[in-house]
């Protein structure tokens, strides 16, 4: 396949080396000309292709750049640009699509490949703990990925994991949606080869991306052994097919952990209706537990090397490229919107870690809301007893709170406009309302769980971190970054939120 000589610009960008190539096109690594910034671009040629293969790939991209645009999340990787090729004097990529996208250091292919079999990679826990996070933001979001295998997991710096390459990607219509038959052969479950594929594509459903998780969690935990035995991905799609019939048992890796090991059978159930129960947000409560101190001690005798260094924090060390964002109530920087959203997956902290006490004045009926929206953010400080502390300071669990002089309405006093670029459906009827508990809730925990990652970038003070994202929601993270801790005119209700705070975790 051509390629552009290094120095050759795009736009904004200027080429340096080549990352990778395949099928479709070439990766190269780019340097932006205005700041530097570094990213990879991605050019797919189209001068070769016949008008179908032509139409085939303006969709792919389309339907990649759509989901970036509309699914932000520090677990999946983000198109920031899509650029025409202008080069005249090669006229095979005179016209090429270039994707302008997070530069990573290495796809989780290529880590399994230089592996050796037998163990898990290192940091595996914190690559599947983020690769299933990103995979619940998109079912959570309404999109089925269509295509997770190892070479579309990146891996970052400083530990980031970003599921990558939505061209199968489809947006959800009810239950199922379709797409090209290009699935990768040994990652697609059993029932993926008996469907008809009709003039809107193959059927596709969540739980086909379970089943591919699956495959890919037995093979990070096994150094790249696939769960099925094959030389090649048609044998080994043979041998899933068989499983799936009943003529074959599933045979795991006799070294995985029980636990390891019943989530992975769970996500490899025969057919669509065994695995309809694990959805990717219960696979990554089920992670965090198994990512907790003791469920890191039950892997230790599997690779304790490996896997030694995997913490809890890990996952909050996700860079976001891009910074700042608008506050919550009464922000100081409405105009600092959405740059990046928080890793947040439906979890399950320890009972022991700032639950609601059941004495306490929190409401009933509120009770399970602020649970179930503090779960969703994997970060320790973002507790139940952390958010019902918030929601008491800023309303007084008021479901009709208002301030119309600042503009901040609810139980968890939202700028309507800052609720817009933050909103989460928290009731699951399809509408984002500041005015609905549960939705003002959910984006409550969402927007915190942000400020703290913030804050823990910033390197600010763990001790300080609810003090921090008290004051953030009440100012912004850029305010409370650039004064270095909670600003004076907010003292008063973040020492309100702590005293709360301190009631609840008694």
């Amino acid at each position: 396949m051509p390629r552009l000589p290094a120095g050759f610009r795009i736009d904004g960008w200027e080429l340096d080396s080549v990352i990778g190539s395949g099928g479709w096109g070439t990766v190269y690594e780019a340097r932006a000309v205005a700041d530097g910034t570094i990213a990879a671009v991605k050019v797919l040629p189209t001068g070769a292709l016949a008008p179908g293969q032509r139409a085939a790939l303006g969709e792919l991209v389309a339907r990649e750049v759509r989901f970036s645009a509309e699914a932000d999340h520090p677990h999946l990787v983000r198109t920031h640009a899509v650029c025409t090729v202008d080069a005249p004097d090669l006229p095979a990529l005179d016209g090429a699509i270039a994707l302008v996208m997070d530069r990573a250091e290495a796809s989780l292919r290529q880590v399994l490949d230089a592996a050796g079999t037998g163990g898990p990679i290192p940091d595996a826990v914190q690559v599947l703990r983020g690769v299933a996070a990103g995979l619940a933001h998109m079912h959570g979001a309404g999109w089925v990925h269509g295509d997770l295998k190892p070479a579309n997991v990146l891996l970052g710096p400083d530990g980031a994991v970003w599921l990558a390459d939505f061209g199968l990607a489809t947006e959800l219509e009810g239950t199922h949606a379709y797409v090209p038959p290009l699935g990768t052969l040994d990652h697609v479950p059993p029932e993926w080869w008996s469907q008809r594929t009709g003039a809107d594509g193959t059927l596709v459903r969540p739980t086909a991306d379970i089943w591919a998780f699956g495959v890919l969690a037995h093979q990070v935990l096994t150094g790249g052994l696939h769960p099925f035995p094959g030389a090649t991905a048609r044998a080994r799609s043979l041998a899933a097919q068989a499983y799936a019939r009943g003529t074959a048992p599933l045979r795991l890796d006799a070294g995985l952990d029980e636990n390891w090991r019943r989530l992975i059978g769970d996500c490899l159930a025969p057919d669509h209706a065994g695995r309809l129960r694990h959805t990717a947000a219960s696979l990554s409560a089920r992670i965090e537990q198994l990512a907790s101190p003791r469920g890191r001690r039950r892997l230790l005798p599997v690779a304790a090397v490996a896997l030694a260094a995997v913490s809890a924090a890990a996952i909050a060390g996700v860079a976001l490229l891009g910074g700042g964002g608008g506050g919550g109530g009464g922000a100081d920087d409405e105009d600092d919107q959405r740059r990046g959203t928080p890793a947040v997956v439906t979890g399950a902290h320890s009972p022991a870690a700032g639950e609601i006490p059941e004495d306490s004045d929190v409401p009933e009926a509120l009770r399970p809301v602020i649970v179930k929206a503090a779960h969703r953010c994997t970060d320790a400080e973002v507790t139940p007893a952390f958010l019902a502390a918030m929601l008491k300071a800023e309303s007084g669990f008021d479901v009709n709170a208002a301030r119309p002089a600042s503009e901040e309405y609810g139980i968890a006093m939202w700028t309507p406009s800052v609720f817009r670029a933050w909103a989460v459906d928290g009731d699951g009827d399809g509408d984002k309302d500041y005015r609905s508990p549960p939705d003002a809730i959910s984006t409550m925990s969402l927007y915190v769980c942000w400020l703290d990652q913030q804050f823990k970038k910033a390197d600010m003070p763990a001790e300080d971190l609810p003090a921090l994202m008290a004051a953030g929601y009440r100012t912004s993270d850029r305010t409370v970054i650039t004064e270095g801790g909670v600003p004076e005119r907010v003292r008063p209700h973040v020492d309100k939120v702590l005293r709360y705070l301190a009631a609840y975790e008694r």
